[in-house]
This record gives C-alpha cells, structure tokens and sequence, in this order.
C-alpha cells in the first residue's frame, strides 16, 4: 500500500502543479485579453473622433467646392461680357475714325480741281 499511496502523492503533486500552470496560463492570457480589450476601446474613440473629423472636412470641402464653382461662373460671366464690352469699343473706334475721315474730307476747302 505504501508504493500505492507514494504513486497517489506523485500524481496528486503532478496534478496540482499542472492545475497551478494552468491558472498561470489562463492569468497571462487574461492579461493579454484586458490589453487587446483596452486597445480596441482605444481604436474604437480614434474611429469615433477620425470619423466626426472627416464629416466636418468634407462638409467644409462641399461649402467651398459650391463656393468656387460660383466663383469660376462670376469670372466667365465678368470675361464674356467684358469681351463683349472690347468688341463694341473696336467696333465703335472703327466707326468713329471713318466718320472723322469723312468729315475731314469734307471740311477741307475745294479748290477748281474738285469741280
């Protein structure tokens, strides 16, 4: 019985070191589950912020896109009209130097050649 009962002690020590290592083991892992835990919650406010961030970016990018397309319609609007306003002064400059020609020659004295 005495051999019986030694081999009982070596398992019953075998056991409990195998259960304590165990324990160690699920304990580091809990450990490492807690930081994993941590580090998503952290991840998880960074999204919630980046997110929040990016909503406001790009409703300030819709306000200024609007804002330059009204700017780009002003300034071909402003060119189109301002060549129109070039084309009328030509034209006008035309017209007046051939009506100053005109009266130029119609201001000049005649003499017995013209009649």
């Amino acid at each position: 019985m005495t051999q019986q009962g030694a081999a009982l002690q070596t398992y019953n020590n075998e056991l409990v070191k195998c259960i304590e290592e165990l324990c160690f083991k699920r304990d580091e892992l809990n450990k490492q589950i807690q930081q994993e835990e941590s580090e998503k919650t952290r991840l998880q406010h960074d999204i919630r912020v980046l997110t929040e961030k990016l909503s406001r970016v790009n409703e300030s990018l819709a306000h200024r896109l609007t804002a330059r397309a009204e700017f780009d319609r002003t300034i071909a609007e402003t060119e189109a009209a301002y060549m129109k306003i070039l084309e009328s002064s030509q034209t006008l400059l035309s017209v007046l130097k051939k009506e100053t020609g005109n009266l130029t020659k119609a201001a000049e004295p005649r003499t017995s050649k013209d009649h």
